[in-house]
Formats: C-alpha cells, sequence, structure tokens
C-alpha cells in the first residue's frame, strides 16, 4: 500500500521534521494503553501534539492480518488504512487519517498509522456514564446520532465489526448531537443484509443495556429502520440474538 501524507499537515510535519517514516518511527513518546502483543507481534498507541494539533501515532511489528488476498499477511494498520480511505469515500462518518507507510526493515514489517484525535468529542460510553444529568432532549438526540450514524454505515453496503460505546463518538452541536466512528480495522462488506445489520447492532444495545431500556433501543430503531412496522420484528431478532451470545 502506498505511503500517504494528509496534505493539510504535510508542511506543519516537515517544519518539525516529522514527514519521514524513519523520524516517526523513533519519536520517543508515551503510549496511552498497554501495547497490544496480540497476532504474535507488536502494536502501540502514543498522543502527539504539534503547534495545538493534536494526533494518534500508531505504530506496530509484525501485528499482521492474514485474507485470502494477502494469505502471508499484512500490518492490520494496512487494512484499517484502506477502511478509512473507504468510509470517506461513501460518506461515513469517521476518523481521519494523517499518516501512513509501512516497511520491510530487518525481517520485519513495519508500519505506522497516524490518525486526527477527535478534540471535542467524546465516546458513547462518557455520554452514557453522564446519563442521569441529560436532558431528555439530550438523551433523545444522542440515540438519534448513533442510529442515523448505523443508518449510513449499512446504507453504504459496510459492517463496523465492533459497533461498541467506546468506538462511537459524539459531539454536540447546536442543532443537536452529530456521531462518527473509530477503529474500522474489522470493517468489512454487508453480505447477509438484515443478519449482518443486526450482527453489528446486537452489541451496541447489549452493552448498553444498563443505561438503554426498551424504550430507547425502540427509539433507536425508529431512526435507523424509518419504517416504525418493522421495529418489533427487529427486536424479537436482537433479543434473540442478545440470548443466544450470553448462553455461550
Amino acid at each position: 500500500m502506498n505511503d500517504f501524507i494528509d496534505p493539510a499537515i504535510a508542511d506543519l510535519l516537515a517544519q518539525h521534521q516529522l514527514n519521514s517514516f524513519a523520524a516517526l518511527w523513533d519519536l520517543q513518546l508515551d503510549p496511552v494503553d498497554e501495547p497490544n502483543t496480540e497476532r504474535g507481534g507488536w502494536s502501540s498507541v502514543a498522543k502527539l501534539t504539534l503547534e495545538g494539533q493534536s494526533f494518534y501515532l500508531k505504530r506496530q511489528i509484525n501485528h499482521l492480518t492474514r485474507s485470502i488476498q494477502k494469505p502471508f499477511g499484512e500490518p492490520t494498520f494496512a487494512r484499517e488504512m484502506r477502511n478509512i480511505q473507504r468510509y470517506q469515500q461513501r460518506g461515513i462518518p469517521a476518523l481521519r487519517a494523517a499518516y501512513f507507510a509501512q516497511r520491510q526493515i530487518l525481517g520485519e514489517q513495519r508500519a505506522i498509522l497516524m490518525t486526527h484525535a477527535l478534540d471535542g468529542w467524546k465516546d458513547l460510553e462518557y455520554w452514557q456514564q453522564q446519563w442521569p444529568q441529560l436532558s431528555s432532549l439530550q438523551q433523545q438526540s444522542i440515540i438519534h446520532a448513533c442510529a442515523q450514524l448505523a443508518r449510513t454505515l449499512h446504507h453504504a453496503g459496510q459492517m463496523h465489526g465492533c459497533f461498541y460505546p467506546k468506538h462511537i463518538f459524539l459531539q454536540e452541536q447546536d442543532a443537536g448531537f452529530t456521531a462518527q466512528l473509530i477503529d474500522l480495522e474489522k470493517t468489512r462488506r454487508l453480505l447477509f443484509a438484515r443478519r449482518d445489520r443486526i450482527k453489528d447492532l446486537e452489541p451496541l444495545f447489549r452493552r448498553s443495556r444498563s443505561i438503554w431500556g426498551r424504550e430507547q433501543v425502540q427509539l433507536f430503531l425508529h431512526r435507523y429502520l424509518d419504517q416504525p412496522e418493522h421495529v418489533a420484528d427487529w427486536l424479537e431478532h436482537l433479543d434473540s440474538r442478545r440470548r443466544d451470545k450470553e448462553a455461550r
């Protein structure tokens, strides 16, 4: 996959001599969480701020995903970068890439993916923690924003694969809330229409059960489906999938 630098920050990176793979790889930054050592490799995330602009700098070694097209594996960041570009092409609100590159160095597959930080946005987990303090209008606007995001995603023929509260970011604006997605690594094409859509949505409701009751889920589905006559049927299928997951 070709190298990528967001034209909007090319000069900024050059001014700080960070417009090369080696410079970004060697940058000493504190990680924001514990490195991921799954898949037999290593992957870490750090926050980088340059002249008031914030980014998340993600670096990995031999952290690979395999597919029919890539049977020997490729960096998971390469897959996520393609998904970021696909979301942008299809008008799905999501995080933006600032830099991407991959290299074969000393027998290791290394990759860097830097994304623009979502300053001023908070994930759905944060808003759900504030739920009792929010007005009914704010609560309704949050649910509508999440439902509209899911509707846009699925109408574009994509399945997120990790549609969890921590991956849905919201910002309150004058006209209400707006939402976008992060963590696009597991995105894939919708293959089985309603079955895949239910599979994508069910974890959101299961992980929100302590906050969102039946009424909130119905409100979500009314906005998502825009077909009130189908809400009861979708509720039944979502409940069935949740029971199956919990029984495992």
